[in-house]
């Protein structure tokens, strides 16, 4: 008898548990739907840094630096603004990712066209080819940076291979209903000894 009882306090304990579960899953679907969000069309357009939302770039360069056993540049009073950056021409992929303040977006599936200062372009792809990035003439020379992309979700994860032979690998997403665009990436320039870990919020522009 004790046994029966404990089966079907069980079995509706675990009953209960699932219900709740759908529940809570046909509850996030409905709040995605409701928001409408197509990653696909909304990721394009013209954005700008939110300053107050994202990382502090230098600062981030600065933590990876002290992880890696070395000294910061800058000092207490020294608050220059963009400090660490610039560097060999076959660096400045991470410069752009890192401190441009506006990006440019245009997608033709599959093809995505990502624009900074200066017209330095990325042209990659979401279909496993891989493109080079362009930017001014004198800085195309000695080696091509490559971008390769793909789709999970609603989010698009870029990984980068830089002219020097480091990496990147940047998460975009949006939020705020479509109206900012969030960065996630893991920069690691060649014989820089720890990765820059580092979060950049983008309000939409147009």
């Amino acid at each position: 008898m004790r046994t029966r009882v404990r089966k079907k306090v069980f079995t509706s304990h675990r009953l209960y548990c699932l219900l709740t579960a759908g529940c809570a899953l046909l509850a996030a679907i409905a709040v995605n739907a409701a928001e409408g969000i197509d990653a696909e069309s909304a990721i394009v357009g013209s954005w700008v840094v939110n300053e107050k939302l994202s990382d502090n770039t230098d600062d981030q360069v600065e933590a990876a630096i002290k992880e890696a056993g070395g000294k910061g540049s800058r000092g207490w009073f020294n608050r220059e603004e963009e400090f660490y950056r610039g560097g060999p021409a076959e660096q400045e992929l991470y410069d752009r990712i890192s401190y441009d303040k506006v990006l440019t977006i245009e997608y033709g599936s599959p093809e995505f066209r990502f624009q900074y200062a200066d017209n330095f372009t990325r042209v990659f792809h979401t279909d496993g080819r891989r493109r080079q990035s362009a930017a001014n003439s004198f800085f195309t020379g000695g080696g091509e940076d490559f971008s390769f992309a793909n789709w999970n979700g609603d989010k698009l994860i870029v990984e980068a291979r830089p002219r020097d032979g480091g990496f990147t690998l940047e998460t975009y997403s949006l939020q705020a209903n479509g109206q900012q665009l969030r960065v996630e990436m893991v920069i690691e320039p060649d014989g820089f000894g720890a990765a820059i870990n580092l979060v950049r919020v983008y309000d939409r522009r147009d």
